[in-house]
């Protein structure tokens, strides 16, 4: 099978990549580099440098294609009120030029890369699949704009599209990034001997599971025969901003202190997947122990080049 993998240079779309070349199959790749790295590409794959927002240059990476794994995106809640047009150009336009593209090219399913961020503020918890969706950020709004897309091309175009919504997703090729996730974040601050900021009382609580664990669900998702539709994934636990903070701190072997700060816009105060539809559909499971998690990922931040050659 021949796959294309939007946001190939990306650090999840990098574990997509590469558990589909470790399966047997062939891989293009399509990413601008705007945040994503041509290190996280093996060289042995074509990779096409273009934007998803230029559709032409989708329909030519689509090319031979038989799925698509379409995780190209402006991520995060704080970098889309920072730059909202950006957003939505970015995550609604782009995933409509690879919907065109794939139906163009007769693909029957592309796998798109969702967010728990549609949900906005939990109601109730564990967070099923039909809990309401109410974002609170200009990304949460571009991700359940996207998924419509998604959604009504099935109706349409018979296609079998899935759209995954992920939580919070660690692991190794993610990088520091003042926008990005909480888990590099501290890591690359208490490697370098800087406080943690924690906004709010830090009792807030995350569902955190492993870049491992997401890829793995993507490629079950994108062969399955009948999948479709949309999916929670998730750990199907959660700890709290303090537990994760002292955890970074003595993995990290700093004594750094934590420092709290006002909460911030657009942020929720509790998240906890329901993956069970996950599980019934593909046969979706969080393997990945957080513990032995963090103590990966701190490993592979303080080895790797780029990260040591930002701190030097």
């Amino acid at each position: 099978m021949k796959a294309l993998v939007t946001g190939a240079g990306g650090f999840i779309g990098s574990h997509v990549v590469a558990l589909l070349l470790e399966r047997g199959h062939d891989v293009i790749g399509l990413d601008d580099f705007s945040s994503g790295y041509a290190e996280n590409v093996p060289s042995d794959i074509y990779c096409l440098e273009a934007d998803v927002q230029d559709g032409e240059a989708v329909m030519k990476a689509t090319q031979g294609c038989e799925l698509v794994f379409h995780l190209a995106a402006s991520v995060g809640n704080k970098r889309s009120i920072d730059r909202p047009q950006l957003d939505s150009a970015t995550n609604v336009l782009g995933t409509l030029n690879v919907l065109e593209a794939a139906r163009r090219r007769a693909i029957g399913r592309v796998v798109f890369s969702s967010s728990a961020g549609v949900f906005g503020e939990l109601k109730t918890l564990p967070i099923a699949e039909d809990h309401p969706q109410d974002p609170d950020s200009p990304y949460g709004v571009s991700k359940l704009a996207a998924e419509k897309h998604c959604l009504v091309y099935n109706k349409l175009h018979g296609m079998r599209n899935v759209c995954l919504r992920y939580f919070n997703v660690y692991g190794p090729n993610q990088r520091f990034d003042a926008y990005g996730n909480v888990i590099p974040i501290f890591a690359e601050r208490a490697l370098t001997g800087r406080h943690l900021d924690i906004f709010g009382d830090g009792e807030q609580t995350r569902d955190f599971v492993h870049a491992g664990d997401v890829a793995a669900a993507n490629v079950a998702a994108g062969l399955h025969e009948h999948a479709a539709g949309v999916f929670n994934l998730g750990s199907g636990t959660r700890v709290t901003i303090n537990w994760l903070a002292d955890e970074v701190i003595r993995l990290s072997g700093t004594a750094v202190e934590k420092r709290y700060c006002p909460p911030r816009a657009g942020d929720v105060r509790d998240s906890l997947a329901a993956v069970d539809l996950a599980r019934d559909a593909f046969g979706y499971e969080a393997g990945v122990d957080l513990r032995l998690g963090l103590r990966e990922y701190l490993h592979w931040l303080r080895n790797d080049p780029i990260s040591v050659a930002k701190r030097s």
